[in-house]
């Protein structure tokens, strides 16, 4: 037993080790530039890293409808009146103005400045999903490859310090063969409420189907984790709780919250949910997408007459509330995702890894039970948004710029081979069928990518990325293997060898 966990703390010594100085590419002088289509909450989400990282990125131009978001970021990046558009066919027309266009549209209008902005030539970061059917996704993958640009996906999942080291650990064999992963997605009763039942993705007409708005980047995670194509997929779920007959019988007929008796011993109060937040000094997400102007004038305004002062039993919404995805893999591994709207945990996602060698279980807000703390790894906390995936996403998309490697990203092909996944899923769930993956492709006219094995190489950046290695990352490092090191000595010195 101790001769196994020697082994194993040597295996967990070298991975480190590995990560102890990242190949940095050398990169440019000057920062590279950044056009941002659609100034929202992903897409100033992800500008946000050129305040991080200004020696890294710039925002140079954005295209959004919206006047107030477009000058809200025209003034935070000092971009001049002539790259500040309000509709991106504008910016489409100009000469190339950035090295980088990052699409963060609403979901069923991606297609169209993907494929263009890709025929310009500009390298592209869209924010997923892809697109809300096959069709477009095929289109973009099509219009990246044939250009040959850089192209990223937004599954920020991929590139939180966590999820990175679970790929490194699960590629070491650490934990022997993976048998079986269990995935969960709380997404949190007032999240869901916010987003899916009040907000823009509470309609499939105008958005598409909750599993590929919400849990599509950890169809793609698992899928990137077992490293073997997925060859099953079935898929159980439904809207059942966030419709009318469920509305309390002492709310009446009322819309809305602010004019309702019940609202203070309502769970998805729009009271409790927006206006105590601003209360308490947040103005951020979410109450930042209730109204462009965050003040409590404008706010309670907003819920008196906008979508998210509605009732969330009184809504136009119809997507589920809950779904369940079962995955078989080439290798014989199988997985299990669940996307559940009632929970206090808003996105903390957690995972079961069950391999041959080993059970680990990951609980990645509360780190109890991880086999190792990523910020041992990278040094000082995780910043930016999706625990620090965000942020991730980009370091990753500039170093494949700067070096021509873009094997840490999420590129077109692989982004078609997931959401193909998810279509399955939702296919399975309106059939009531297991979808045999190949014959989906057939019936779908998407062969599989040339890619289809997804690279297990991972390249973890420090978190300000720098010409040269970064000391207090080597520091950590150093210490962690100490450790290790020193676990293995205390096993000698108490005679357990």
């Amino acid at each position: 037993m101790a001769h196994e966990r020697i082994e194993k703390n040597k295996l967990l010594t070298n991975m480190l080790r590995a990560l102890e100085d990242p190949p940095i590419p050398p990169f440019p002088d000057k920062p590279f530039t950044f056009s941002i289509v659609g100034a929202g909450q992903r897409g100033t989400g992800y500008a946000d890293y050129a305040t991080s990282e200004p020696r890294l990125a710039k925002v140079v131009a954005v295209a959004e409808p919206v006047e107030i978001r477009r000058k809200n970021m025209q003034k935070k990046y000092n971009i001049p009146d002539e790259n500040s558009f309000s509709d991106w066919r504008e910016l489409a027309k100009r000469p190339k103005l950035s090295d980088v266009v990052v699409i963060a549209t609403l979901d069923h209008s991606h297609a169209e400045p993907a494929v263009v902005f890709a025929d310009l030539k500009y390298h592209i970061l869209l924010e997923k999903p892809m697109a809300d059917n096959l069709e477009d996704c095929k289109k973009i993958t099509e219009a990246a490859i044939k250009n040959q640009i850089l192209f990223a996906i937004g599954h920020v999942l991929r590139y939180t310090p966590h999820n990175l080291l679970v790929k490194k650990i699960i590629d070491s064999g650490y934990l022997g063969k993976v048998i079986n992963i269990q995935h969960l997605e709380p997404v949190g009763n007032w999240h869901f409420a916010h987003s899916y039942v009040r907000g823009n993705w509470r309609k499939e007409q105008d958005s598409c189907f909750s599993l590929m708005t919400k849990c599509c980047h950890d169809i793609d995670l698992v899928a990137h984790w077992n490293d073997s194509p997925c060859v099953k997929i079935s898929s159980f779920g439904n809207l059942s709780h966030f419709t009318s007959k469920n509305k309390p019988t002492e709310a009446g007929n009322t819309k809305r919250c602010l004019d309702c008796e019940y609202e203070p011993s309502c769970a998805y109060s729009a009271k409790k949910i927006y206006i105590k937040s601003f209360e308490s000094g947040n103005r951020e997400w979410p109450v930042s997408v209730v109204s462009d102007v965050v003040d409590i004038e404008h706010l309670v305004d907003a819920l008196k007459t906008g979508p998210y002062g509605r009732c969330v039993y009184e809504c136009d919404n119809d997507v589920a509330d809950h779904q369940v995805v079962n995955m078989e893999f080439a290798s014989g591994a199988t997985a299990t995702i669940t996307m559940v709207a009632f929970t206090e945990a808003i996105c903390t996602r957690k995972l079961e890894c069950d391999g041959l060698n080993n059970i680990s279980y990951y609980s990645f807000q509360t780190k109890r039970k991880e086999i190792l703390r990523a910020t041992d790894i990278i040094g000082g906390s995780i910043s930016g948004g999706h625990g620090g995936g965000d942020f991730g996403l980009m370091r990753s998309f500039l170093y494949a710029i700067a070096s021509g490697n873009n094997s840490p990203l999420s590129g077109a092909e692989e982004a078609l081979d997931s959401h193909l996944y998810v279509f399955a899923a939702e296919n399975s769930k309106r059939t009531g069928k297991v979808v045999n993956i190949e014959q989906f492709r057939h019936e779908t006219n998407n062969p599989p990518s040339k890619n289809n094995r997804i690279p297990s190489t991972i390249i973890i950046m420090p978190n300000a990325v720098s010409p040269t290695p970064i000391s207090k990352n080597s520091s950590k490092v150093s210490e962690r293997i100490e450790r290790i090191q020193s676990n293995n000595k205390d096993l000698k010195n108490k005679n357990i060898l």
